[in-house]
C-alpha cells in the first residue's frame, strides 16, 4: 500500500511538472496552455512543402530532421521541386536515384542554427558529403540583395522557427555544385568566369563541369585580374590552365612546401610546376596568396587568389623557394657584371642545376676568407654559376641515361659535367662536376618552368679553373 501510495505521489508530481511547463498566464490570470512547438519536419509539413517531405521520406531523412539538431534548412518550394525535375529531366521524385536526392537534400541542410541576420556573404557548409574523399559541400551565400545561395536559389520566406533550428523556404532546389558553379556563383571571380569562357572559349568550362577527375583550382579573385598586365604576353588558356592541378582535390590543411604539377604546359608539352609554400598562409609561385580556402565542390576544391600566376620563368622559381635565396644573391647583388636575371629569364630554355641553401653554405665554409656569398671574387662566382646552366637545352630526369653516365652539353661556362644514374646515398643521381669533384647529389629533379627546367644540387658544382 505504501508503494502504491508513493507511485501515486510521483505521477501527480510528473503531471504537475508537465503541465506547468506547457502553461504560462495571460494578464487576466487565466492559464493558457501552450502547444509544444514543432520541429522541422513538422514545420514543413505546417507549410505545406509537399514535395520536400516526399522526397525526405523517400530518402530516409525524415528521422535526421527531428532529431536534435540544431539545423538550418533551405526548403525548397513545390514548384522548386517541379523545376528541379524538369530541369535534369526526372519524370518524378522517385526517377532520382537515391543517393542523388539524399545528397541533394543534404545540401540543403547545415549544421547549426542561422537566421537570416545570422547570414554573411560567404561561404557556408552544408551537410552533403559529395565533394572528394566526402567532403562537405560549400555553398555560398550572396546577402548584397536579399538571400540568394548558391548564385540560384533565393530566399522567399526567412526565418521560420522550428524546435530544433529554423526553416528558410527557397525558390529553386539547391544543385550539387561543381568548380564551374562555384565560379559563376561568386560576383568577385565574374573576371575569372569571363576569362574561362573568353571567345566563346568551353575547354575549361567543360572541364570542370565534368565529374571524370579532381582538380584543385586557384582562383583569381577580380581585383587581382584588374592589377594583372601580362608582361610577358603569354596567351590567356596558357596562363588560366596554370591555376589548375588534376588529379587531386588538395585542401589548405593538405597543403605543404612543395612542388607541384599544372596542366599548363611548354612548348614541348611537359607539365608546369607550381611551388605552394605554406610558411605564411599560402603563397603560390611567390607571388599568389590564398584569401579564401577550400571552397568545396563535386569535382574538387577552389582556393581563391589574390593574384593572376603568371608562367613561371626558372628566375620565378628561384625567387619564389628559399631555399635558393643564396643563389639569387649570387645571380644578383654578388655579381653585378652579368645580368643573370635577364638572361635566366629570356625564351631559353635552360637546364639549371639549382644548389640549396646549404650547398652555399657548404662552399662558404671551405674558404676562411668567404663568409657571405658577396666574398667570392666576382669573376670567379659568375664562372661558377655559369657552370650550373646548359642551353638551349630542357633536359628533364627523362632525358638522363638510365643505370649509366650522362655527360651534359657544355655549360655556359664552356665546361661539360657528368650525371651517373641511380644515385648513391640517398641521391636522385651523382654528379661529377668540371674540375672533377664528386661527392655531388642531385636531390630533386623536373621542377619545369616555361622557358626550361630546374634540378636542384646538394653541392655547388665548380668549373675547372685549369684551362
Amino acid at each position: 500500500m505504501k508503494s502504491f501510495t508513493k507511485l501515486f505521489q510521483y505521477a501527480s508530481m510528473a503531471l504537475f511538472l508537465t503541465f506547468s511547463l506547457s502553461c504560462s498566464d495571460d494578464d487576466d490570470g487565466t492559464v493558457v496552455i501552450l502547444p509544444p512547438q514543432p520541429d522541422i519536419v513538422d514545420t514543413a509539413i505546417d507549410n505545406n512543402l509537399v514535395n520536400l517531405l516526399a522526397a525526405l521520406e523517400r530518402a530516409n531523412l525524415t528521422s535526421t530532421l527531428r532529431g536534435d539538431g540544431p539545423f538550418t534548412v533551405f526548403a525548397p518550394t513545390d514548384q522548386a521541386f517541379l523545376d528541379f525535375l524538369a530541369d535534369n529531366n526526372f519524370s518524378s521524385l522517385e526517377a532520382i536515384p537515391e543517393d542523388v536526392l539524399t545528397q541533394v537534400l543534404l545540401n540543403h541542410v547545415v549544421s547549426g542554427e542561422s537566421f537570416e541576420a545570422d547570414l554573411a556573404t560567404g561561404y557556408i557548409s552544408s551537410s552533403s558529403t559529395a565533394g572528394p574523399d566526402g567532403q562537405n559541400l560549400s555553398l555560398f551565400v550572396d546577402k548584397s540583395s536579399g538571400v540568394v545561395i548558391n548564385g540560384v536559389s533565393t530566399v522567399a520566406i526567412a526565418d521560420v522557427d522550428a524546435s530544433n533550428g529554423v526553416v528558410h523556404v527557397v525558390d529553386k532546389v539547391i544543385g550539387l555544385p561543381t568548380i564551374v558553379d562555384h565560379a559563376v556563383a561568386n560576383p568577385d571571380l565574374t573576371e575569372l568566369v569571363g576569362a574561362l569562357t573568353a571567345g566563346g572559349n568551353t575547354t575549361f568550362t567543360d572541364l570542370l563541369s565534368g565529374d571524370t577527375a579532381d582538380y584543385t583550382v586557384f582562383a583569381p579573385v577580380n581585383a587581382a585580374f584588374t592589377a594583372f598586365t601580362n608582361p610577358n604576353s603569354n596567351e590567356l588558356a596558357d596562363i588560366l590552365s596554370n591555376h589548375v592541378i588534376a588529379g587531386t582535390a588538395a585542401l589548405s590543411t593538405g597543403l605543404s612546401n612543395s612542388y607541384v604539377n599544372t596542366v599548363a604546359a611548354n612548348a614541348d608539352g611537359d607539365n608546369l610546376s607550381l611551388y605552394i609554400n605554406t610558411d605564411d598562409g599560402v603563397t603560390l609561385n611567390g607571388v599568389s596568396s590564398v584569401v579564401a580556402a577550400d571552397v568545396i565542390a563535386t569535382n574538387g576544391v577552389i582556393h581563391a587568389v589574390d593574384a593572376v600566376i603568371d608562367l613561371p620563368t626558372v628566375v620565378t622559381f628561384a625567387v619564389a623557394d628559399p631555399t635558393f635565396a643564396p643563389l639569387v644573391t649570387a645571380l644578383t647583388d654578388a655579381t653585378p657584371a652579368t645580368d643573370f636575371v635577364s638572361v635566366l629569364s629570356g625564351d631559353g630554355p635552360f637546364t639549371v642545376f639549382a644548389p640549396t641553401d646549404m650547398a652555399f653554405q657548404n662552399l662558404l665554409d671551405s674558404n676562411s676568407d668567404w663568409d657571405a656569398v658577396g666574398d667570392i671574387e666576382e669573376g670567379l662566382l659568375t664562372a661558377v654559376l655559369q657552370h650550373h646552366v646548359i642551353s638551349p637545352a630542357n633536359i628533364r630526369s627523362g632525358d638522363l641515361t638510365p643505370n649509366g653516365t650522362t655527360v651534359t652539353p657544355a655549360t655556359l661556362e664552356g665546361d661539360t659535367f657528368s650525371i651517373d644514374l641511380p644515385g648513391t646515398d640517398g641521391n636522385i643521381a651523382d654528379v661529377t662536376d668540371g674540375a672533377g669533384n664528386t661527392g655531388i647529389g642531385i636531390i630533386a629533379v623536373d621542377v619545369q618552368a616555361n622557358n626550361g627546367v630546374i634540378h636542384v644540387l646538394n653541392t655547388v658544382l665548380l668549373p675547372d679553373t685549369t684551362n
